[in-house]
């Protein structure tokens, strides 16, 4: 049967490409209200390694069974990843965006966790190849994901960091 893997593609191809929507309208208002970018030279990588790892699935795990375990961890990142989207509302982006004077948010998840969105994006990655019975393949893109969130994070705490003391 494929259409339970097509279908849970499906949706994940959806999702992103929506979040990509939003993120882009949220950006653009963000930078009307006088946002900067901060440490955009790894963001082509970074959308690079999601569209590779999709695309990738797309083209290896269609048809393949979907291993419930794998895929009950990965629906639930999926609450977890709406919880973030709703509690960093118009301030949540795919890109790494200041607003001066605006405090840091400290409710839903991040009351528990600094970057809790990267802590799921980094469950997903592994948990959809492996609902697919893929473990090497969640394997090597975990740690291409590590690589670039490595970059990513001390650029985001330097930016949050260098935001607290100009506020």
């Amino acid at each position: 049967m494929m259409w339970p893997s097509i279908a849970l593609l499906a949706f994940v191809t959806a999702q992103r490409l929506s979040e990509l929507v939003i993120a882009r309208r949220n950006t653009m208002a963000l930078f009307a209200r006088g946002a900067r970018e901060i440490a955009p030279e790894h963001y082509p990588y970074m959308v690079a390694l999601h569209t590779v790892w999709l695309v990738g699935l797309w083209m290896l795990a269609t048809g393949q069974p979907v291993q419930l375990f794998w895929f009950g961890l990965f629906m639930l990142l999926q609450v977890l990843r709406l919880w973030v989207l709703t509690t960093l509302g118009e301030r949540w982006t795919t890109r790494i965006i200041i607003l001066p004077g605006a405090p840091l948010v400290e409710g839903g998840p991040y009351r528990f966790f600094k970057h809790p969105n990267y802590m799921i994006v980094t469950g997903e990655i592994a948990a959809l190849p492996l609902a697919f019975g893929m473990p090497l393949y969640a394997l090597v893109f975990s740690l291409l994901n590590a690589a670039i969130l490595t970059i990513r994070i001390r650029a985001e705490n330097a930016a949050l960091k260098s935001a607290m003391i100009l506020k």
